[in-house]
């Protein structure tokens, strides 16, 4: 968890992807996340966290459905919201935070 910490602590907004492997919307959210980082360049650094593999992090963070969006940076949660939504407006809720 401390390598999660450093990440989130960073000067870059960081964008964490709660996912599962069997979740059919987290699928869905894939490509929409790869053409969110196209536009953002960057801006922002996009990780994903399986809440299978590390679910301390999901709890600490009370992610209870997948997939679940954080925005830290600086180590605070700037924005989050649960499930799939276009590219367009995933960017514009970042972009809204990290100003």
């Amino acid at each position: 968890m401390s390598k999660f910490n450093a990440l989130i602590n960073s000067d870059t907004p960081v964008l964490v992807d709660f996912f599962a492997e069997w979740c059919g919307p987290c699928k869905t959210m894939s490509p929409i996340l790869k053409q969110a980082a196209g536009i953002l360049k960057n801006r922002v650094k996009i990780i994903k966290v399986d809440i299978d593999k590390n679910p301390s992090v999901a709890r600490k963070y009370n992610v209870r459905g997948v997939p679940t969006f954080l925005l830290f940076h600086k180590g605070t949660v700037k924005w989050q919201q649960s499930g799939v939504m276009p590219a367009e407006q995933l960017v514009q809720f970042i972009e809204q935070n990290i100003k």
